[in-house]
């Protein structure tokens, strides 16, 4: 990680939001925080069983290099479904995978430990949307709702958009049964005859619906990392079965 400029040792910034001076886009890693094994050490999930004062003063740590205060951070207890929130000022919420808002000065954050993080940016209307994605919300194509919902908020068009897909459970890692795979269509997953179970790929399901809401191929970014084949830099849940920490994936515009 050292050898690459956009990144931090607690996090990346997406290439692709490069050209935008006020935009604050970042996936962390789990590095620099001060949590001990298994969560070490930049553990930002609240549900795990981590020491509270852990995960706060790792988010402390997080938003001060970004240029934020936890404060001015908007998230949501993530369920797995399809509920889009229109934030208008920082805190909690209950119930939604997805956050949209144009107001800077406020982060948006999801929390991801496999699951897909999608971060989306509207140049045209300083919108901007962070959404949890697994294979649940993928299914039910959450990504193209929440497009959908700022198209209805902000009046946001594919064309003004930038979106990255980033760092989750890989194809190559990603086995379900047929009760799963069913939910997607056949250019987002193989069957493997020798496992007899199928491979899903949650990135590029997501990238689907971010090109059909005309956002163009070239500003998509997708990360080239895996929560399980670079579980050294990643939290895995899988990987971890469960017993692990979490990182988050944050949007937000700085107040001019």
């Amino acid at each position: 990680m050292a050898n690459d400029p956009s990144t931090h040792p607690m996090f990346r910034r997406p290439a692709i939001f490069a050209p935008f001076p006020r935009l604050v886009a970042a996936e962390s890693t789990r590095h620099g925080g001060i949590s001990p094994a298994p969560y070490a050490s930049l553990n930002l999930g609240k549900s795990t069983d981590d020491a509270p004062s852990n995960t706060t003063e790792n988010r402390r740590r997080l938003c001060a290099a970004l240029g934020f205060t936890p404060e001015q951070m908007a998230w949501s207890k993530q369920v797995h479904e399809d509920r889009v929130r229109l934030v208008s000022e920082p805190g909690g919420a209950e119930g939604f995978d997805a956050l949209i808002t144009d107001r800077p000065g406020i982060l948006l954050a999801v929390s991801i430990a496999d699951c897909t993080p999608i971060l989306i940016f509207d140049a045209q209307h300083n919108a901007v949307a962070a959404i949890h994605s697994g294979w649940p919300g993928t299914a039910a194509r959450i990504t193209e709702k929440t497009l959908n919902s700022m198209r209805d908020q902000f009046g946001t068009r594919g064309e003004d958009c930038f979106a990255y897909i980033g760092t989750c459970i890989d194809e190559c890692s990603f086995e379900v049964g047929e009760e799963v795979a069913v939910k997607f269509d056949a250019a987002h997953k193989r069957f493997d005859k020798d496992k007899g179970k199928y491979f899903v790929d949650l990135k590029q399901a997501n990238a689907a619906q971010v090109l059909a809401f005309g956002v163009p191929e070239n500003q998509i970014g997708i990360s080239p990392y895996s929560t399980v084949l670079n579980n050294d830099d990643y939290f895995s849940h899988r990987k971890e079965k469960g017993i692990t920490g979490r990182m988050m994936a944050v949007i937000g515009m700085r107040e001019q």
